[in-house]
């Protein structure tokens, strides 16, 4: 017989060696096995909680259930009063299963519209946020509210978007001041939730700019932020990012500025001025003029560059930071990618490039140029055809981390949470 023989198709019968089944313990797979599983599992192929998964998960056996639950409830979405109603009910803190879900819920998104039925209301938004102790990250976005029977169907867009929303009442404030301990994004209805959470350490905004009403006296803002994420319609105004900032620029705390529009000159020069020393991370569409290269690189602390655009400055790369860890950019035929190759093969601290094709991107004629130049330097270089993957894959958490690209993961807000 062979070496290789017992893989032939009519061995001798005594060679036959009968295998038996595969014999589970009869407790069970251990528990610690099955979390890490699941855990593995969370995220689906859009970097979204696989609920699907996780709902198949919590009717496999008992000791699965509480476990896949607990993964359920990290991150909560509520858009009308019956989803309060089940959520409320699942998080009955008079019971050790209620407390065990409340306890588990780290990021809450929620939906103010008044304008539709059953809508979630801002008194209940307030008990959802105090029952969840541990509440990290909130995201709420609210819409303009119109008389019922003043609405026009069919006006434009833009008027609607125009729309105040409704202030929280005096009640609902109150009980929103027990709510999130540390940090959170908070989107619309700027000054209120402002005077509530003086702990953000993140916070995004986006839509309608806020803006300092003419002839009031606001109270200095205290919170010394990390992270600034800003997608509104009309740039801010100075005077407001210097109210906005204030503490952080005291502190000398902020490490991350994403801007989704194209700021003007003025703007980033403006922030650069008096956030570039201690930045991390800047993000804008484009560093295709001279203005906006000339500020990223008075940024000497850098570690992450990003923009979406095929074309920026070229000299924005070669004055790049030793620092700089993570590069991200959209690539198509005009794309100069001389620089860029450069900083990868002298820039040491390198971790990522991400690169998303646009249009004919991948005939570039120095695409495997980059390619060979991120091989050789151990760089991953992480590709895509989709502007929104790409954002996905360069945000992560909300969470400042010590080295770069963010990424998005269940450990990451744990820290911040114990420490509260």
């Amino acid at each position: 017989m062979t070496f290789f023989g017992f893989l032939s198709s009519s061995p001798s019968p005594r060679f036959i060696t009968i295998l038996g089944t595969p014999r589970v313990p009869a407790s069970g797979i251990p528990i610690e096995v099955v979390l890490t599983f699941l855990e593995a599992a969370y995220f689906d192929e859009r970097d979204d909680p696989d609920i699907d998964l996780l709902s198949k998960c919590t009717l496999v056996c008992r000791a699965w259930s509480i476990h896949a639950q607990k993964l359920l409830f990290r991150r909560i979405r509520l858009r009308s009063h019956a989803a309060f109603v089940s959520f409320t009910q699942a998080v009955n803190r008079s019971s050790p299963r209620g407390r065990l879900l409340s306890d588990a819920v780290i990021q809450m998104r929620v939906v103010l519209d008044h304008n539709q039925p059953g809508s979630l209301k801002q008194s209940s938004l307030a008990v959802a946020v105090a029952g969840c102790p541990n509440l990290y990250e909130l995201d709420i976005a609210q819409y303009g509210y119109v008389a019922p029977g003043k609405d026009v169907v069919g006006s434009p867009a833009q008027e609607r978007m125009r729309r105040p929303a409704p202030s929280f009442d005096e009640p609902s404030l109150e009980l929103l001041k027990s709510g999130p301990p540390t940090g959170q994004r908070t989107i619309n209805l700027f000054f209120q939730l402002l005077e509530v959470w003086r702990s953000l350490k993140s916070l995004s905004i986006t839509g309608t700019s806020p803006v300092l009403s003419p002839g009031v006296t606001y109270p200095s803002f205290p919170c010394a932020l990390e992270e600034l994420r800003m997608n509104c319609q009309r740039e801010p105004a100075k005077e407001f990012l210097g109210w906005l900032l204030h503490g952080s620029a005291e502190e000398k705390s902020l490490r991350v500025i994403d801007l989704e529009r194209q700021p003007s000159p003025e703007l980033l020069d403006y922030l650069v001025e008096k956030h570039g020393e201690t930045l991390h991370s800047l993000a804008i569409p484009s560093f295709v003029t001279h203005e906006h290269a000339h500020a990223a690189m008075r940024c000497r602390s850098l570690r992450e560059l990003r923009t979406e655009s095929s074309w920026s400055s070229p000299v924005v790369c070669r004055q790049m930071p030793d620092s700089i860890q993570h590069l991200a950019f959209g690539l198509d035929m005009d794309t100069i990618l001389h620089p860029i190759i450069d900083l990868i093969k002298t820039r040491d601290d390198l971790q990522a490039v991400t690169v998303n094709i646009w249009r004919d991107g991948n005939r570039h004629p120095q695409l495997a140029s980059l390619q060979m130049a991120c091989a050789y330097r151990g760089v991953d270089l992480r590709l895509t055809r989709d502007v929104r993957r790409m954002r996905l894959m360069v945000r992560g958490d909300p969470v400042v981390p010590p080295t770069y690209p963010r990424v998005q993961t269940l450990d990451n807000m744990q820290p911040a949470v114990r420490c509260a």
